[in-house]
């Protein structure tokens, strides 16, 4: 069975381009996204670690760890970090896992048998420091991510893991939330005192409270 949204992420051990790790030690107490790749060597695989490379300041300042993963070996996980590299101007830095005999791949359905027998799709999953599942992507092999979305997410996931807030389509860090429908209109103004809109009862927003 696939993992779902609040599901535990299940722990393994791995061997990575950093050296053996412990998925749970690996993360400590920080957020994790960890994400698949069909194959070394491939076009869209080499932009999308070049690109995570690139964003290495913006995950650490949300205390996002990143993992890569696919079921090519250690050897030739070095020799692709090279080409990453040079084609992309940047220095992969983050540990990229060699799953060969696909352990964590079945462990998180990274694998979708109508789409590939033996590689793993782009499945991407964001993880919270509790180690549940907080949010899952899967594109196909043809299609690169967009890790801008990737952040979007994560501050959106971590604002309203603090706050009793939601965001709405299209949100960007900064922006008006929604709140909670859970939250009387009447007692919004002490949880949320930078002010509020009430749009309809059902839909009330306030500036973003960590701001």
């Amino acid at each position: 069975m696939s993992l779902r949204l609040g599901d535990i992420a299940p722990n393994f051990k791995a061997k990575t381009t950093q050296g053996n790790i412990d998925f749970y030690e690996y993360l400590g107490d920080s957020w994790g996204v960890l994400f698949s790749h069909p194959a070394d060597y491939t076009p869209v695989c080499t932009t999308e670690l070049g690109r995570t490379a690139l964003l290495k300041d913006e995950f650490a300042k949300r205390n996002v760890k990143v993992l890569a993963l696919s079921v090519d070996p250690l050897d030739k996980h070095q020799g692709w970090i090279n080409d990453i590299n040079e084609t992309q101007s940047c220095e992969v830095n983050f540990p990229i896992i060699a799953d060969e005999d696909k352990t964590v791949a079945n462990l998180y359905g990274m694998i979708h048998p109508n789409a590939s027998e033996t590689f793993t799709v782009r499945s991407l999953f964001i993880i919270g420091p509790d180690k549940k599942v907080k949010l899952t992507i899967t594109y196909p092999a043809s299609t690169g991510r967009n890790f801008f979305e990737v952040l979007r997410v994560i501050d959106s996931l971590q604002l309203t893991a603090q706050y009793s807030v939601a965001t709405p389509a299209n949100w960007q860090e900064g922006e008006d939330v929604i709140v909670v429908p859970a939250i009387k209109t009447e007692d919004i103004p002490a949880k949320f005192p930078k002010g509020h809109k009430v749009i309809k009862p059902y839909l009330r927003t306030t500036p973003q409270p960590n701001k």
